[in-house]
């Protein structure tokens, strides 16, 4: 996946709290191919049957702004396929769960944490506006507004990176091969025989 410093976008308001992961892909659609993609199925339930759903009204928006504790429920990471694949780069909220938090990194979504998410919610409201998101400087920009959020060095490197938990690990093969050397032979009695 390719990683990103920053981005410009449109944001869309979904004023909801405590959005699980199963409202944003709902269970029935996993067993499709993740090669096909997962963005037709995003919010496939709050989507149906009303006209007037945000994304619906504005497709073109990549940064979602949602209210607090979203991404609760199950820790499926199909969620996030589906936002990716819908073409979101961007989910701020209040509050993340956590194991969607680290799925969304991993997957290069980020999701931005900012206390004042409800008053980018009623700003908002049904509209559109533009927004800047700048991974180096932790800033959301929306309409010439600027709020802060916390990202932490890890994520930050993850996603500037465009790196999972195994692009994160090779990076340090150099560090780790030269630990099971040292310490093949500091130890040489925790490694089975001929193993070192």
């Amino acid at each position: 996946m390719a990683g990103w410093t920053t981005h410009n976008g449109k944001a869309v308001a979904l004023p909801r709290a405590n959005v699980d992961t199963d409202q944003v892909i709902p269970a029935r659609f996993m067993s499709a191919s993740r090669a096909e993609g997962y963005g037709g199925y995003l919010f496939a339930d709050l989507r149906d049957g009303d006209p007037d759903f945000p994304l619906d009204r504005h497709p073109d928006a990549s940064v979602l702004v949602a209210g607090p504790n979203f991404g609760c429920g199950s820790s499926r990471e199909a969620a996030v396929y589906a936002l990716v694949d819908a073409g979101i780069r961007v989910v701020v909220a209040e509050s993340f769960a956590d194991i969607f938090a680290g799925n969304a990194v991993n997957n290069g979504l980020l999701p931005a944490a900012i206390p004042d998410a409800g008053a980018i919610l009623d700003a908002l409201g049904d509209g559109t506006a533009s927004a800047r998101v700048d991974l180096d400087g932790g800033t959301l920009t929306i309409d010439g507004k600027t709020y802060a959020f916390d990202l932490p060095k890890i994520w930050r490197e993850k996603l500037v990176n465009g790196w999972d938990d195994i692009d994160l690990t090779r990076a340090h093969a150099d560090a780790i091969a030269a630990y099971r050397k040292t310490r093949a032979k500091t130890a040489s009695w925790a490694w089975p025989d001929g193993a070192s």
